[in-house]
């Protein structure tokens, strides 16, 4: 066995499983999200667990599952009250080798081992980051006969490779790594902008079928590319390719596994940026977030002036200032 095979196995073995009953009905839908070992992902977990449950209106009471690299116990007693009352179910990700310190490789790790652990058990498995509000049923996620991928793009172009453009050195090893053949290619437009770019997606909401092992894939296929030495050559020229490495990877994942017509885009009121709004040039911007399914913030309410400039109404803002407060 190959020292990359058996760092994959030891890097994906230990997870608890006891929670996991046997004789269960399939779920139609499972939640899957991450919690990190600080105070700032514990709140924004919180925030997407309690929206689930309050406006995912026939989905809100789907299982939800939280992926840590910490322990339970590191949690305030406040916070494991409100999600064990909440229904949430906790899975601690153990690991015989350290995982290696590359941006993001956490995020493909523990999105795999989900999907490992919800083969059998669920139609879909739905991985979001933890800085998402679901805002009404996210009915989508439900992924129609013959679609094995639910997603959207990137918010911003950043590293992406503009559609009518010639493939860069990097985009090409992406390609080359991943074996993502040439008749797959189809044009996306970001988010936010208005431009034309090859497929690239938004790491932060995947909903997948399970047994497809997409999201496993995508894990293996990154830890066995990102120390190739094509790519150490242009980390040095260009860091962003660090930071977004991962998501480069998930594209050329997809485009190799998948075909074209098992890839659902979901609407753009899936997955919307907050904290772009003000950037958004395109003509599905919304008037208010409650237009919206699910929407993104990143550190959009660590501003002081969050309720002055978040566009929503105020029962929503009073919402999300109670739980802020808790």
């Amino acid at each position: 066995m190959s020292t990359r095979v058996e760092n994959q196995e030891r890097l994906t073995r230990g997870i608890k499983m006891a929670f996991v009953d046997q004789n269960r009905k399939l779920d139609r839908l499972i939640f899957a999200s991450s919690l990190l070992p600080d105070k700032a992902s514990e709140r924004r977990f919180l925030l997407l667990v309690e929206s689930i449950r309050s406006f995912a209106e026939s989905l809100s009471q789907a299982p939800i599952w939280c992926f840590t690299l910490g322990d339970e116990r590191d949690l305030s007693e406040t916070a494991r009250d409100r999600l064990s009352a909440l229904n949430t179910t906790f899975i601690h990700f153990e690991t015989e080798t350290e995982i290696p310190r590359f941006p993001f490789m956490w995020k493909a790790l523990l999105s795999a081992q989900a999907e490992s652990i919800a083969q059998g058990k669920t139609d879909v498995i739905v991985w979001l980051d933890t800085d998402t509000i679901v805002l009404q049923e996210p009915k989508r996620f439900l992924l129609q006969d013959g679609k094995s991928l639910g997603c959207r793009p990137v918010h911003h172009t950043i590293i992406g490779s503009r559609y009518d453009d010639p493939l860069n050195l990097f985009w090409t090893q992406i390609y080359r790594y991943c074996r993502v053949p040439e008749n797959r290619i189809f044009p996306m437009t970001p988010h936010v902008e208005g431009n034309r770019i090859r497929p690239y997606f938004n790491a932060g909401l995947l909903a997948v079928r399970p047994e497809k092992r997409l999201l496993q894939v995508w894990r293996d296929n990154f830890l066995e590319i990102y120390k190739a030495t094509e790519f150490q050559e242009l980390y040095e020229e260009d860091k962003r390719y660090t930071v977004f490495m991962h998501q480069a990877v998930l594209a050329g994942t997809i485009l190799s596994a998948l075909q074209t017509n098992e890839i659902e885009e979901l609407p753009p009121t899936y997955n919307y940026p907050l904290h772009l709004y003000w950037e958004d040039i395109t003509d599905h911007r919304p008037s208010t977030l409650e237009e919206l399914i699910t929407f993104r913030y990143e550190d959009f309410f660590e501003s002081l002036e969050w309720r002055e400039k978040i566009p929503a109404k105020e029962q929503f803002k009073q919402w999300i200032a109670e739980r802020l407060l808790q």
